[in-house]
């Protein structure tokens, strides 16, 4: 098949961006041609950047580009914002540009939000009935696109996030001056929903329990949002009666220096007051990290399934867990190997491809004595 991803790709700086840059590496070892059509700055073999997220001819620039590839299949990736502006409404100009050539489209909702304003809601409510398909990564959002958007449920596929299968980077201690610490580690973008300041609070309370413990916080704003977080984060450290044991890591990390950070750690602790499905936590399941999260359904639910941590309601609830992982080396080994395991078995990005392609095949065309033949 030839397919046509619509959405952020690397080095833009977005979940999203790099969610679609795995789960197209992945398809590139199907025999499938593949096509990402993105914002400018995207870059990449067969990555096309043709349009401006502010721009008012955002459906024009991407179907423009698309038709040329003439696909059998479009995939859109997506969060209220990434098409312009009112919430990203382009993207419904854009599904009947597709629907127009009777090209089957299907979306990836990363967000559905319980109680959304009247915008949000017609968008998706169309999307919803226009669509071909649509893939969540969660059975909450399963039921929510039905119950809350009248969706119907013989086009939702649920498709959990994908993981790598990877070896932790050698030496990653030694190289990041971590040697002899048990690092709980608290990475990503800083925002108030990721709650990180809530660790920070209660990490002198960890370390009554577990001396040898040492906080690292590794992030970063996107863009210029959530400045004043940020400030009050990096006072409160500066303020804790721990803060000669905090460290803190600031960038935009290639890669290797991201993979270097996560291997380095021993708990990863993942305090969100909102969100579903984290490709962060994804990375966790990848390096064997046992995790420490809040009760969010989705978390909850993680946990359930993969058996690789705990989830924690109160304060208490976060000191102890991490606490336990920390000191009982049973416990934290038995915690690594499912979460290596969850990923072998369930989530690895070749088990997400093939489970997204056998959606695309509900839409293939098998023309008489046909077969397509691709050679990347």
């Amino acid at each position: 098949m030839r397919i046509a991803y619509v959405s952020t790709y690397p080095p833009i700086e977005c979940g999203i961006a790099t969610y679609t840059d795995f789960l197209v590496k992945a398809m590139a070892r199907t025999p499938n041609e593949l096509h990402v059509i993105s914002q400018n700055g995207a870059m990449g073999e067969h990555v096309h950047g043709v349009y401006d997220p502010e721009s008012g001819s955002i459906a024009h620039s991407i179907f423009n580009m698309t038709v040329k590839f003439t696909p059998d299949i479009i995939h859109i990736q997506h969060e209220f914002g990434l098409y312009g502006e009112f919430d990203g409404i382009a993207v419904l100009d854009l599904i009947y540009r597709f629907k127009s050539t009777k090209t089957p489209v299907v979306t990836t909702f990363h967000t559905v939000i319980p109680k959304p304003d009247y915008r949000k809601k017609m968008i998706v409510e169309v999307m919803c009935r226009e669509l071909d398909a649509i893939i969540v990564h969660e059975s909450s959002h399963v039921d929510l696109l039905k119950e809350v958007y009248g969706a119907d449920s013989s086009k939702i596929c649920l498709i959990p996030h994908g993981a790598r299968t990877i070896t932790p980077a050698q030496d990653a201690k030694a190289k990041l001056n971590l040697e002899n610490k048990k690092v709980i580690l608290l990475v990503g973008y800083f925002r108030p929903t990721k709650c990180f300041d809530r660790i920070v609070d209660i990490y002198p309370r960890i370390l009554e329990k577990c001396p040898e413990a040492w906080l690292v916080v590794s992030g970063k704003m996107r863009g210029l949002e959530y400045s004043e977080y940020r400030n009050t984060l990096f006072q409160k450290i500066a303020d804790s009666s721990a803060q000669d044991r905090i460290e803190v890591f600031r960038g935009q990390f290639p890669q290797n220096t991201f993979d270097t950070i996560i291997s380095a750690s021993d708990v990863m602790v993942f305090p969100y007051s909102a969100g579903a499905q984290s490709g962060v936590m994804a990375h966790a399941f990848a390096f064997g990290k046992p995790v420490v999260t809040s009760d969010l359904p989705a978390f909850k639910n993680a946990m359930n399934e993969s058996d690789c941590g705990f989830s924690a309601a109160t304060d208490d609830d976060y000191v102890n867990r991490i606490s336990e992982l920390l000191n009982d080396k049973e416990l934290y080994d038995r915690c690594s190997a499912n979460a290596t395991r969850y990923v072998r078995e369930k989530i690895s990005w070749d088990i997400i491809a093939q489970k997204t392609l056998e959606v695309y095949k509900r839409f293939d065309v098998n023309y008489p004595r046909s077969r397509y033949i691709y050679e990347g």
